[in-house]
């Protein structure tokens, strides 16, 4: 779905114009919409419900993706469990009441305090990513008087055909158990006292847009699933991850929840164990933007700049992925300089870096105070923003219908250095 329409007063999120949002809460500042968050899980929901696998299977929400309270929140009142990669991330799920057994907490460094934190708050399972964490996390639930849900992340060695920084079922990936040591150190897991085997794990990436990767993924696990069976192991769920891309550019489609999972779902219809799901970008991803404004407009001999206030610290994407964001402009607003000219620009922040761009050769007819929006934001925007150059975070606003609702508020500067201390 889309997330701007064009409204009487421009571009619109829901029935709120965005240049009323840049009125009321100043940019750079994220908006999402709580119609399009809602959209994109009942997309997973209705799907497993289509294929009768709804009643055992739990949709995870990656929060790495987006963490902020109110939109963990609206995913827990949705039904949603939670994909969590650190204890900060556990904190912030409890925090926005989601349920500490409906999460799963996956990643390749847990502290040693971030399985206790995990074990003592009664987690649904760990996804364990290397044999040295296995032992460690025995340890552990021994010293608290648990035992610990597990299951073996296992890395299928898939290629996911994506961007490299976001592959993550390659051998060479960091990520998981490598699959031909997998079987074994489940026999070993079986052993351990302190161990309860619940399923099996497996992410080969992210910003997926064909299901087939995914699909050869299932196919390995199954067969190890079966292997294992047949040996005395009997698993209770079968987690197959997430990363479903979402459609960044106009005129390149992502697939819908439906497509992407339809292979998976009919290699597990009729199994007995439980099914988890752990999206992240294709939840929020395009239920976001970044509302930025134009200060300065800079002609040169072979570019163009547009200089917004928004930059790098508030979106990352572009200079670590070189990714791609559609940037629109909102609308000339009243006290504009008049109508202009439409030329090619680099869209660029204020940070001192060269690599500080938001996106490169864009056709837009600009005036400097025009407001742009950068769509496809609500996924790796915020939740990867800096303070770099010692600027403040933006402010983060939730649209639902026609109100508009500040679930984070603007850093101010005194803020960015009030844990810092001068030497005597």
């Amino acid at each position: 779905m889309s997330l701007t329409a064009m409204g009487k007063n421009g571009l619109q999120v829901e029935s709120v114009a965005l240049s009323d949002i840049a009125a009321r809460f100043g940019t750079p500042c994220y908006v999402y919409s709580r119609a399009a968050l809602g959209a994109a899980y009942a997309a997973y929901r209705d799907t497993l419900l289509a294929h009768g696998m709804l009643d055992r299977s739990l949709i995870c929400y990656a929060v790495k993706a987006n963490s902020n309270l109110a939109i963990l929140n609206l995913f827990a009142r949705l039904g949603a469990g939670f994909d969590i990669v650190s204890g900060g991330e556990l904190a912030r799920v409890l925090a926005a009441g989601g349920k500490a057994d409906r999460i799963v907490f996956s990643g390749v460094g847990k502290s040693r305090a971030e399985m206790r934190s995990a074990l003592e708050a009664g987690i649904h399972c760990f996804n364990v990513e290397s044999a040295s964490e296995l032992d460690q996390l025995s340890e552990v639930a021994g010293s608290v008087g648990r035992r610990a849900p597990v299951s073996l992340r296992v890395n299928p060695d898939v290629d996911a055909k994506t961007h490299p920084y976001i592959s993550t079922g390659l051998k060479s990936a960091k990520f998981g158990v490598a699959f031909g040591a997998a079987f074994d150190l489940y026999v070993r897991a079986a052993s351990l006292p302190h161990v309860a085997l619940k399923g099996i794990d497996c992410h080969i990436g992210s910003q997926l847009l064909d299901p087939a990767p995914a699909a050869e993924a299932a196919d390995k696990v199954l067969a190890l699933v079966d292997r294992l069976a047949a040996a005395g192991i009997l698993l209770e769920h079968i987690d197959l991850g997430g990363g479903m891309g979402i459609q960044y550019r106009g005129d390149e489609p992502a697939p819908a929840a439906s497509d992407y999972l339809a292979p998976m779902l009919a290699k597990l219809a009729g199994r007995r164990e439980k099914l988890v799901f752990e999206p992240g970008r294709s939840l929020v991803g395009n239920a976001g933007l970044l509302l930025t404004r134009v200060e300065v407009l800079k002609p040169g001999e072979e570019k163009h700049f547009a200089v917004v206030d928004a930059a790098m610290n508030d979106l990352m994407r572009p200079a670590l992925y070189d990714a791609w964001h559609d940037i629109v402009k909102v609308m000339p607003e009243p006290g504009d300089k008049g109508n202009a000219t439409a030329m090619t620009y680099e869209v660029v922040g204020p940070v001192c870096e060269s690599g500080d761009f938001l996106g490169h050769d864009r056709e837009l007819a600009l005036n400097e105070g025009d407001l742009l929006a950068i769509l496809s934001a609500g996924a790796y925007g915020m939740a990867m923003a800096s303070n770099y150059n010692s600027r403040p975070r933006a402010a983060e606003v939730m649209i639902d219908g026609a109100s508009m609702h500040l679930i984070r508020r603007r850093e101010e500067i005194s803020q960015l250095f009030a844990l810092e201390s001068i030497l005597p």
